[in-house]
């Protein structure tokens, strides 16, 4: 389900000239399908929906006034290296002013907007779980898990989006996974001695 981008939160540098008619098709074929990756990494990276929703945005006005520099190949992972360059920038530049983030579940867990059944309840208390535990994580820890586990790309695609070396990105998943772990097992035991399953 593609997200809707609302408007930004503050004003964004001109767009550049418009796409020509080959290019905009190029466009929507090779990076707009990817729309909702660059979402669903925005939003683990940021914690925030809004501000994932306005980086994406960002991201997207980004990947249009540069279009002509892409010379083909992986659009997604083209727009998502785009992606994680915005909440960077975003997350360095609230960093510098000062601003602390504070993880509140309400907040930052999205709701399962069509409930199911009573079968799915374990599948959303599940997910609710899995999205504190990665927020709890480093954001390098988050990037690397979301982009192999959730979006499955290959380490070579991950170094290419983050910049670094394939041995960093292995790295970087093996302590995130073992970090990971730690948490949801700690969340596990508090679970069984409040008597919860």
């Amino acid at each position: 389900m593609r997200h809707m981008i609302s408007g930004p939160k503050r004003e964004t540098a001109n767009p550049g000239p418009p796409l020509s008619a080959e290019a905009r098709k190029r466009f929507d074929t090779e990076v707009l399908p990817h729309i909702d990756a660059g979402y669903n990494l925005a939003r683990h990276l940021m914690r925030d929906a809004q501000d994932a929703e306005d980086a994406v945005q960002e991201s997207c006005l980004r990947a249009i006034r540069h279009f002509a520099g892409f010379r083909g190949g992986d659009g997604r992972a083209w727009l998502l290296a785009i992606v994680r360059n915005a909440c960077f920038t975003e997350l360095r530049r609230r960093r510098a002013a000062g601003e602390r983030v504070v993880f509140d579940e309400e907040q930052h867990t999205e709701a399962d907007p069509t409930p199911g059944p009573e079968a799915d309840l374990d599948r959303v208390i599940a997910a609710g779980s899995l999205d504190a535990a990665l927020a709890q994580l480093p954001v390098e820890f988050r990037e690397a898990l979301v982009l192999r586990e959730l979006e499955e790309m290959s380490y070579k695609e991950i170094a290419q989006i983050t910049g670094v070396p394939v041995g960093t990105v292995m790295s970087r998943l093996a302590r995130a996974r073992a970090r990971l772990s730690r948490i949801l097992g700690a969340a596990r035991e508090e679970g069984v001695r409040d008597g919860l399953p």
